[in-house]
């Protein structure tokens, strides 16, 4: 098991190299479920790509039923329902495999899976569960989750839609209006919020859907959307929709928790979902500069195509480390509060909301990476990544919906600061020792000895420790100045976001790396060494920027210079990389490989 930390304690706690959980500890299981994963993906899905881009919404619909037959709707369901009962680690490996081919099964798949099926699972009673969920498992039913409205979107519980009592108290009758509902032209079963009555909260409610006796739901037409084309995108109408009181899901004003709850699990999938995506855009693109010849050689060979590719492999294998660090931490946690005889969805619910604030991190870092990824991959094509004739196009309008949805990435930078303070009211987590720690250690003279750096990491551990240190330096000074009105100056908590993700992602790359060559060797791991290195340059990079940034806009004369001197401190090299020569080292295997090299 290892030694466990709590979510949010790694920005104020050292990790174990051996504690984190690599894609290298998978069981044979889970590598036979990942290999099952990307046999249907190359065979089913790939090959179709042209049909998702046509909209052809039937060919998704087809392809989800036979998922449901493989058996991949079911990976989170327990045996009792119907399911394969897999590990949380597993339901991540799942979403990461079959979402590379294309963004509209991915979304159609997710939606379904994630939050069309997980709230009966979690929030469900006993009736519910053996009602519902066997027919979500096996691919007979699909699910939706009508949660947005059009006056309703990052701020999820203003909600409009009414449920009504009926006088003898046997069922609700709902009306209102969904948008944005993903599966929405397919689905049997939805999971719809309500108001009742004036309450402070929405509340949940079960709500089948069958198109020959619709109940009162009307739906809008297929939305026309820059990607994800053949996901089924609608408008839902309900007018007086019955809905017995035993459909209402989990406590009345129960509904927004749930909805958090569900975001969250969703978070870092959607993170998962964008590796295989980007694995799959990083080996075309690099297929690609091996194959086209410019001025007599191959543009593989060119400096500038080179260094794209180090950046997109780089940008890849971090997020997968910080992915799956996440997921093995959340793993532990749940096994943890199982073994200790809390419920199995409990344990579930419990294991991924202490760990959301990294939920929220890998969001924003993967969502951002598949961008990247994307963007770089059609440029490697040149004119021929703007043609629908290559699949760099496609991939691009697809990557872009991933920055939206689960809350945008500006929601979500808000929300890891706003987690972590709360977590440190509530007394989860000492925040405030190790920044009046590091209050002390600016007032401190440096040491000017120089250190032994010949172990491996030994200089970026030390550079972490001190990146962590301007995190508290800057969000302690921020929260002395601010206090609670710290939430209104937005443009310095995402200052302090961008540090904070950049911190996680650049750690969790490093402890893998370090894991990896403990467990092999430095020769063997030179390449994940060079990508950790870069990874860490670019790091402190960004956080030097952001961190003047913040400092420059709300402080002044001697308190400003002295947190200025000590930012410069704590994002100081001793001995700078050679940022070029990693690149080119990087881009080198890729390109001897042809393909993504991890």
């Amino acid at each position: 098991m290892g030694n466990t930390i709590k979510g949010g304690e790694f920005i104020v706690k050292e990790t174990n190299s051996n504690d984190v959980f690599i894609v290298e500890d998978f069981t044979e299981e889970q590598l036979m479920m990942k290999e099952s994963v990307k046999e249907f993906i190359d065979r089913e899905v790939w090959p179709h790509k042209e049909r998702f881009e046509k909209k052809d919404y039937a060919f998704t619909e087809e392809l989800m039923e036979k998922a449901g037959e493989m058996g991949f709707l079911s990976i989170a369901v327990p045996e009792s329902y119907g399911g394969m009962g897999m590990s949380f680690m597993s339901t991540i490996l799942v979403c990461d495999y079959i979402s590379g081919a294309t963004g509209s099964f991915a979304t159609a798949f997710g939606a379904h899976t994630g939050i069309g099926t997980m709230p009966i699972v979690l929030y469900g009673t006993e009736e519910q569960k053996q009602k519902y969920v066997p027919k979500l498992t096996t691919g007979e039913w699909f699910g939706s989750y009508c949660l947005t409205e059009p006056g309703a979107g990052s701020d999820a519980n203003s909600g409009k839609t009414k449920a009504v009592l009926s006088e003898d108290g046997t069922h609700y009758k709902i009306s209102g209006q969904k948008m944005w509902i993903s599966n929405a032209g397919f689905c049997n079963l939805m999971i719809v919020f309500a108001r009742i009555e004036d309450d402070k909260n929405l509340t949940a409610f079960i709500v089948e859907y069958d198109k020959d006796n619709p109940n009162g739901i009307t739906m809008g037409e297929e939305e026309k959307k820059l990607g994800i084309r053949a996901s089924s995108t609608r408008q839902v109408f309900y007018n007086e929709t019955v809905v017995p009181v035993e459909n209402m899901l989990s406590d009345r004003q129960n509904g927004f928790k749930i909805a958090l709850n569900i975001l969250n699990i969703g978070r870092i999938k959607l993170a998962a979902a964008c590796l295989d995506a980007s694995r799959r855009i990083i080996n075309n693109a690099v297929n690609y500069a091996n194959e086209r010849k410019q001025f007599g050689i191959s543009i593989a060979n060119f400096g500038a195509i080179q260094e794209k590719i180090a950046l997109m492999c780089t940008k890849t294998f971090v997020t997968e480390s910080g992915v799956y660090r996440a997921a093995g931490d959340i793993q532990k946690k749940i096994d943890a509060l199982s073994t200790s005889g809390m419920p199995h969805a409990d344990a579930e619910l419990k294991g991924v909301e202490d760990f959301a604030l990294e939920c929220a991190i890998l969001k924003v870092y993967g969502s951002e990476v598949g961008q990247f990824n994307a963007d770089e991959g059609l440029q490697i094509y040149g004119g021929m990544g703007f043609s629908e004739d290559t699949p760099m196009e496609g991939a691009w309008r697809d990557a872009r919906i991933s920055r939206i949805y689960e809350g945008t990435n500006e929601i979500n930078r808000l929300l890891s600061i706003g987690m972590l303070m709360k977590k440190a009211l509530k007394g989860e987590i000492d925040l405030m020792t190790p920044a009046m720690d590091v209050a002390n250690d600016l007032m401190a003279i440096p040491s000017f000895d120089t250190p032994d750096y010949s172990v491996l990491f030994s200089e970026e551990k030390e550079i972490l420790t001190k990146l962590k240190k301007t995190f508290l330096m800057i969000a302690g000074k921020a929260v002395e100045k601010f206090g609670m009105e710290l939430e209104k100056q937005q443009e310095i908590v995402l200052c302090a976001a961008e540090i904070l993700i950049e911190v996680y992602m650049a750690e969790s790359t490093l402890l893998k790396t370090e894991k990896l060559a403990n467990k092999t060797s430095e020769k063997e791991t030179s390449l994940q060494i060079a990508m950790t290195q870069l990874n860490l340059f670019n790091a402190v990079e960004t956080i030097s920027r952001k961190g003047k940034e913040a400092i420059i806009s709300f402080t002044e004369g001697d308190e400003q210079r002295m947190l200025l001197m000590g930012l410069k401190r704590f994002t100081k090299y001793q001995n700078y990389p050679n940022i070029v020569a990693l690149k080119k080292e990087i881009a080198a295997v890729a390109i001897a490989k042809n393909e993504y090299p991890c």
